[in-house]
């Protein structure tokens, strides 16, 4: 099984990167952008078995940030 982990600052915390590429979009022409949020995605291939519960747990002690970010967690 894989589990795809999409992570993300929350609501409301800065987000330096996501400004910087909203400005660079904007010397490019594009300037239809109001706002750009960055994070990161993480796949893991799972061992038989594993689940849900694992994954959150492994994004509560390291894959996330949990004071700042957001997690969702979609399995395939």
């Amino acid at each position: 099984m894989k589990a795809r982990v999409t992570v993300m600052l929350k609501d409301g915390v800065l987000d330096p990167q996501g400004e910087a590429v909203r400005h660079a979009l904007g010397a490019l022409g594009f300037a239809g952008v109001a706002g750009v949020r960055q994070g990161k995605v993480i796949e893991l291939d799972l061992a038989e078995g594993m689940g849900r519960d694992e994954v959150e747990r492994m994004c509560e002690a390291l894959l996330a940030n949990t004071v700042i970010e957001r997690y969702e967690i979609e399995l395939a």
